[in-house]
C-alpha cells in the first residue's frame, strides 16, 4: 500500500465553523482514501459540535500524539486538555487559547516531521492575542516558527492553475498605498518565483503584476502555470 500523506489540521476557534467544516468533510469516507487526517484539538469540543450538528456519521479516533494516527480513521490529537466553554459566534479569550494550543502543538509536530503538512482552520485573530501569540495571523506565526535566514512567508491563494500571492496583508485598506514600494514588490516577486519553481514544479513561471484591487482589498501578484 502506498504511503498516504499525513495531514495535520488545527481545530481553529471552537466558536467558529471550524468543527462544522471538519465534520461535514469527513462525513464522506472517501476522503480517508486520499490522506491520513491528524486533527489537533479537543475531544470534548468535537463531541459538542457533533451533537449540535446532530451528525453521527463520523467517529473521531482520539489519540495523544501524532505518531499514533492510523490510516482510514479521523484521528484527533487531544492536545487541549481543559474543557473550553463554547458559545457559537462569540469571541472569547478561552477559545483563543484553545486555538493557540492546537496551532502550537501542530507546528511543533510539523517541525519534528511527525506530520507531512499543515492545514489551519479559521481563528479569531483578536481572541488569539496573548504573550505567546503576538502575530496578525497564521502567516506571520508560521514565518516566525519556520523561516530560516532571510526567508519570508508569502500568502498565496491557489485554485487549479491560478496562484495569487499578496503583496500586503493583514493591514487596513487605507494603509495599503503607503505600504507599497518598488523594493517590496520585487521582494515578493522573487519569493513567488522561487515558490513556483520549488513547490509547484513550474520550470519557467509566468507572473503578472496586478494593480490595487478594490474588491479584494489588497494588491497582489498572480500567475498561471
Amino acid at each position: 500500500m502506498a504511503h498516504l500523506t499525513k495531514v495535520g489540521i488545527t481545530h481553529g476557534d471552537v466558536n467558529s465553523i471550524a468543527y462544522e467544516l471538519l465534520i461535514k468533510t469527513f462525513s464522506d469516507v472517501r476522503e480517508l482514501e486520499l490522506f491520513v487526517p491528524v486533527i489537533y484539538g479537543s475531544s470534548k469540543s468535537a463531541s459538542y459540535h457533533r451533537k449540535v450538528l446532530d451528525n453521527n456519521t463520523i467517529n473521531f479516533y482520539i489519540i495523544n500524539r501524532a505518531e499514533d494516527a492510523q490510516d482510514g480513521k479521523v484521528n484527533l490529537v487531544n492536545c487541549v486538555k481543559e474543557e473550553t466553554k463554547i458559545e457559537l459566534g462569540t469571541a472569547s479569550s478561552e477559545a483563543g487559547e484553545s486555538a493557540f494550543i492546537a496551532l502550537d502543538t501542530a507546528a511543533n509536530d510539523l517541525n519534528e516531521g511527525k506530520i507531512d503538512l499543515l492545514v489551519t482552520l479559521p481563528i479569531n485573530k483578536d481572541s488569539m492575542q496573548s504573550d505567546r501569540f503576538t502575530f496578525p495571523g497564521h502567516t506571520e506565526f508560521l514565518e516566525d516558527r519556520f523561516a530560516k535566514g532571510n526567508d519570508k512567508a508569502l500568502m498565496t491563494l491557489v485554485s487549479g492553475s491560478l496562484r495569487v500571492a499578496v503583496t500586503t496583508g493583514h493591514i487596513p485598506l487605507s494603509e495599503v498605498p503607503s505600504s507599497i514600494s518598488k523594493e517590496l514588490i520585487l521582494r515578493k516577486l522573487r519569493t513567488l518565483n522561487h515558490c513556483l519553481k520549488r513547490d509547484f514544479l513550474i520550470e519557467k513561471p509566468r507572473i503578472a503584476v496586478l494593480g490595487l484591487n478594490p474588491h479584494a482589498g489588497w494588491p497582489c501578484t498572480t500567475t498561471r502555470g
